[in-house]
C-alpha cells in the first residue's frame, strides 16, 4: 500500500480517533498532521508492515500522550461540543452526554486513552498493553480506575463498600 491511498482510506478515521484522544478537533487534525508527515518520512518501512494502520495508531496515541507533557502545546482539554451531534429535543440525554464529556476531559491521559481504545476501538487489553507500552494489568488498573472515577462524579449514589473510593477534587500537594 503506498502513502496516498493509505491517507485516503484512514485519514477521517485517525482524525475521529485522535479526536476523541484529545477532545478537540482542531487539535486532533494537528495530531494526524504530524503523525502523518513523520509516517511518511518511514512510509517505505511503516507501508510493508503487516498492518500499517496499527503503527500509524501507535503513532498517533504517543503524539497524544507527548503532547500533554509539553507545556509550550496547546492545553488538550478544551470544548468538545463540535465533536458531539446534538440529539434532537431529547434534552436529557444531551446533557448526559456533555456532563460525560466534561469529566472524560477531566481523566489523566492514560486513563482516557486506555478508556477510547477499549471502548471507543474495541480493543482487547493485550493489545492496548502493548499500544500504550505497559503491562495487560496496568491497562486494565487504568480502566477500572477511570470508570470508578466517572461513576463517583457521575451518580449521587454513594460507593459500593466493597470498593472505596477516595474523592477524587483532592488537594494535590505541590
Amino acid at each position: 500500500m503506498d502513502f496516498a491511498e493509505y491517507v485516503k482510506d484512514r485519514h477521517q478515521a485517525l482524525c475521529r480517533f485522535a479526536g476523541v484522544l484529545s477532545g478537540n478537533a482542531a487539535l486532533a487534525d494537528e495530531l494526524v498532521a504530524d503523525v502523518l508527515g513523520n509516517a511518511y518520512e518511514r512510509w517505505p518501512r511503516i507501508g510493508e508492515l503487516e498492518n500499517p494502520h496499527a503503527y500509524v495508531r501507535k503513532m498517533v496515541v504517543n503524539e497524544y500522550l507527548s503532547w500533554r507533557r509539553r507545556a509550550a502545546r496547546t492545553a488538550v482539554r478544551p470544548e468538545m461540543n463540535e465533536l458531539v451531534e446534538p440529539v434532537a429535543d431529547h434534552a436529557d440525554a444531551h446533557a448526559d452526554r456533555q456532563q460525560l464529556l466534561g469529566e472524560l476531559r477531566l481523566l489523566p491521559p492514560k486513563q482516557r486513552a486506555a478508556l477510547v481504545l477499549r471502548y471507543y476501538e474495541g480493543m482487547p487489553f493485550g493489545d492496548i498493553a502493548e499500544l500504550l507500552g505497559c503491562g495487560e494489568n496496568a491497562v486494565r488498573s487504568n480502566v477500572s480506575r477511570a470508570l470508578q472515577r466517572l461513576r463517583v462524579q457521575l451518580t449521587d449514589e454513594p460507593a459500593d463498600a466493597d470498593f472505596p473510593v477516595t474523592p477524587i477534587v483532592a488537594e494535590v500537594p505541590r
